[in-house]
């Protein structure tokens, strides 16, 4: 299962300079002329490239539909290398790096990490091929600014938007809120939700409801995992977003720039979400297998009705809301929270936190400098986000209709269903969920508007998808949020939503004092969260907060939390400073 865990969590700085110190000199030589990519690549050999795609949570030949839509175009086979399936943190990375080939196309972390592959000479200049690279240089002002003061074009956005930073880059939901499942909330009278603690009492009441899914097997409030652990907890750090706060390492602050704190403050969101875990565990509502499942585990949780609470829509939603559930009134949606103010992100106009580039030593990099920049055209954008509120290929999935786009019969199956539909032969075969893009991470927003159509991307914004999308499960939810027919409607209206300008920021590198305390201090937070969270009693839950606290502090949490504070501030004036030159 291809899950968004690039919405989730950014790609970690691997390396420090001294393992690319055998490694000198451009990708390209300086005389380098141009060299059109404007060529039919499906005549040209067959070719096997190198993936290293930091978000991928899929590792090997990319198959089914995608591979055959690039097989077709470029002639070409996907190898995707996923260091998170091959054991996680820097060991693929390293290894790579150190034999002097990190992969033929290369996703990584912008900043630090693209800087120094740049620096090594991993990465090739595709100056010479970025003139005729035109869907792609049609988002030149990103390019520019993400290559500034490299001397070349090096690296290529992703997600990119030609929408304002002040509008939400997400699309009908934002990434983050309390989505639950709405008819066993209905079922129990939609009570009243107050607060994040007022949810507990709530999710208790649906569990015992409901003690057994469909599938006979327990259910539970809810399932954590620790595979995207990283400064902090994950699935601690998700509660603090619906106050409208976020992490910068180890900083906790709130988008509007009107609060700055640590994450071990007593009164932090972050310990607070903590202490709501532990709460909920103690109450029996904390699925027992968190501590040692991964994410594709808890998916299938959600897919089978175990789980009854999402932080993500692309999680709850993207699992359960199938077609079929939804017509039986079944399915999550988000939970009317009083005090809640969620965090969105603004569209960003210089691109996300990840970047696309052509390895040093690729053996073909016109053809994949044309990949990339398919990627940026409609049919890439589509074809490539299809697992992220994207539509598909054009004449699989959908089609053009009288009114604008609209899913085929086979698109609202594959898409709407689950992804299980089987994908006819003359495009690859196999199920459509599984013939995905394992890139996970796109070029193009899909809020941004398809020109060929006139509409955005993402086709829950189509008319035809609006017009037959209604169901019991969303005319339900529509009548108890006052007539909302959105997530993103009902937090507008009610000024519930914090938009935090998409600035495109990247994190300064840190010196090496400050990334080994970093390491040792990341380690002992995400341990003792842990603990804390499946504490037996109050007791042991404060006394493992004041040792953690203290262990961090002796670690040099607080001269690291001064770093990540400067960070945190310099990333709001860098959001105000393009909210007025945008927007």
């Amino acid at each position: 299962m291809r899950s968004h865990k690039a919405i989730a969590m950014m790609v970690a700085p691997l390396l420090g300079i001294l393992s690319l110190a055998a490694c000198t000199g451009s990708g390209t030589p300086e005389d380098a002329e141009a060299v059109s990519i404007d060529q039919d690549w499906s005549k040209a050999e067959p070719l096997t490239i190198d993936v290293f795609d930091g978000p991928a949570n899929y590792q090997g030949i990319q198959g089914g539909w995608f591979a055959k839509v690039v097989k077709d175009k470029f002639n070409m086979e996907l190898n995707i290398l996923a260091p998170a399936v091959a054991g996680g943190g820097d060991t693929l990375y390293n290894t790579r790096v150190a034999g002097g080939e990190l992969g033929d196309l290369v996703i990584v972390g912008k900043g630090k990490q693209a800087d120094e592959l740049v620096e090594g000479g991993l990465l090739l200049d595709a100056s010479p091929y970025y003139e005729s690279m035109k869907n792609v240089s049609a988002y030149d002002t990103a390019v520019q600014y993400l290559n500034e003061g490299k001397d070349g074009v090096y690296t290529f956005p992703t997600v990119v938007s030609s929408l304002k930073p002040t509008e939400p880059s997400e699309g009908v939901d934002p990434t983050f809120g309390p989505y639950l499942r709405w008819d066993y909330y209905a079922e129990a009278g939609y009570p009243e939700i107050g607060t994040l603690e007022d949810l507990l009492p709530v999710l208790k009441e649906m569990q015992d409801a409901h003690p057994k899914a469909d599938n006979g097997k327990p259910t539970y409030a809810m399932s954590l995992f620790k595979d995207w652990d990283g400064n902090v907890m994950t699935m601690a750090g998700q509660p603090p977003a619906l106050y409208g706060y976020e992490h910068v390492a180890f900083a906790e602050a709130k988008a509007d720039g009107s609060d700055y704190h640590g994450v071990l403050d007593p009164e932090s969101q972050y310990v607070r979400a903590l202490k709501f875990y532990y709460e909920a565990n103690q109450m029996g509502l904390v699925d027992p297998e968190s501590t040692t499942q991964n994410y594709d585990t808890m998916f299938a949780k959600y897919q089978a009705g175990q789980v009854l609470l999402s932080w993500w829509p692309w999680l709850g939603q993207s699992a359960y809301n199938t077609e079929q559930n939804m017509a039986k009134g079944k399915g999550f949606q988000i939970a009317p929270m009083q005090d809640q103010t969620v965090l969105s992100r603004g569209a960003d106009v210089y691109g996300g936190g990840l970047i696309f580039g052509i390895g040093s030593k690729a053996e073909d990099p016109a053809r994949i400098a044309a990949f990339i920049d398919w990627l940026y055209s409609p049919e890439g954008v589509e074809s490539n986000s299809s697992d992220n509120a994207g539509a598909g290929p054009k004449g699989l999935t959908w089609e053009d209709g009288p009114d604008g786009p609209e899913l085929t019969d086979f698109g609202r199956k594959a898409i709407l269903e689950g992804g299980d539909e089987e994908v006819p032969a003359e495009w690859g075969g196999g199920a459509y969920r599984d013939g995905g893009s394992a890139l996970n991470v796109s070029g193009v927003l899909q809020n941004d508007e398809d020109p060929r159509t006139g509409y955005p991307y993402n086709y829950k914004f189509w008319p035809s998808y609006q017009e037959t999308a209604a169901n019991p499960l969303t005319e339900d939810w529509s009548e108890h949020m006052g007539g909302a027919t959105t997530t993103m409607e009902y937090l507008q209206s009610n000024d519930q939503l914090l938009v935090a300008p998409g600035a495109s920021f990247t994190t300064p590198t840190d010196s090496s004092e400050i990334e080994t305390m970093r390491n040792q201090v990341k380690a002992t937070i995400v341990e003792h969260s842990w603990k804390m969270a499946f504490a037996k009693d109050e007791a042991e839950f404060e006394a493992l907060l004041a040792e953690m606290q203290e262990t961090a502090n002796g670690l040099g949490y607080e001269k690291v939390l001064e770093v990540d504070l400067a960070n945190a501030k310099a990333q709001n004036e860098a959001r105000e400073a393009v909210a007025n030159e945008f927007g």
